[in-house]
């Protein structure tokens, strides 16, 4: 890696992490609720809305898979142990999770309403910052030059 872009870098690192953090205390949260509060909620319902409830509780859940094992890739590039190529290739890709229809919530408790919305703007979030590296990795990064030839072309632009 150049030195030139290690700041660019270190930041990356920096998101990632603070994203994996996020993502592991909504985990943790997500087992807490579907272990222990989850099935007095769901028995309030109705069947339908158990239905959906069951739904959007493997939706929450695979959300939170994808973006942990992004995450992971991720962090695994940036220590050295995957080649930067592999965020390029589909299986490390952050993986497709299906959104909650508007309104399917309103029958919910509000614990699993907050779950569902912070598992989809997490997602939201990874998923932009999963764009934005791509993109920058498929444009061709402009080699630095050194301090002498810089210095020698702001002279030649000044006179």
């Amino acid at each position: 890696m150049n030195d030139s872009f290690a700041p660019l870098h270190m930041l990356d690192r920096k998101l990632v992490d603070g994203l994996y953090v996020d993502a592991m205390v909504l985990a943790d949260e997500a087992r807490f609720y579907f272990d222990d509060r989850a099935e007095e909620h769901r028995d309030a319902l109705d069947r339908v809305a158990r239905v959906e409830f069951a739904c959007e509780s493997l939706k929450v859940t695979t959300r939170l898979m994808h973006v942990i094992a992004w995450l992971l890739t991720q962090r695994a590039i940036f220590n050295g142990e995957m080649a930067e190529s592999v965020r390029e290739d589909e299986r490390y890709r952050l993986g497709p999770a299906a959104a909650t229809v508007p309104g399917a919530t309103a029958r919910f408790s509000e614990e699993m309403t907050e779950l569902i919305a912070g598992s989809e703007d997490l997602y939201d979030r990874v998923a932009r910052l999963e764009r934005q590296l791509l993109a920058r990795g498929s444009r061709p990064m402009a080699k630095p030059l050194s301090p002498a030839h810089d210095l020698l072309n702001r002279l030649e632009r000044a006179f």
